[in-house]
């Protein structure tokens, strides 16, 4: 059984949780189901708002989906919850995904 199939069999049994949510997100990120990807760690950030790694994921997620706007705000909120966290890795690493995606953008 996949690694995925076992996280939603754990989400199915009632066991939520924004780390559950989190490994659900990336594991969609790797085979590229985007929108499954945002709704898994949407929830991490909604259950965890502090949570620095979904936000970042979250914001990735956005990106590959082509939603650069959506992208930026979710760093944007994600760095302020990386710093009231005391994440100050998660808040630069996001800091950078920021201006590289406002420099593709062109503004």
């Amino acid at each position: 059984m996949s690694l995925r199939r076992n996280l939603e069999l754990m989400l199915e049994r009632g066991q939520d949780s924004p780390l559950l949510r989190f490994a659900l997100g990336q594991e969609c990120l790797k085979s590229g189901e985007l929108v499954t990807a945002i709704d898994h760690l949407r929830q991490a950030v909604d259950q965890n708002p502090r949570y620095s790694a979904a936000w970042k994921a979250l914001g990735d997620a956005h990106a590959r989906a082509g939603s650069a706007e959506r992208a930026a705000d979710v760093y944007e909120r994600g760095i302020v919850a990386a710093r009231e966290a005391g994440d100050v890795q998660a808040a630069k690493e996001m800091e950078i995904f920021l201006k590289r995606l406002r420099k593709a953008q062109g503004s």
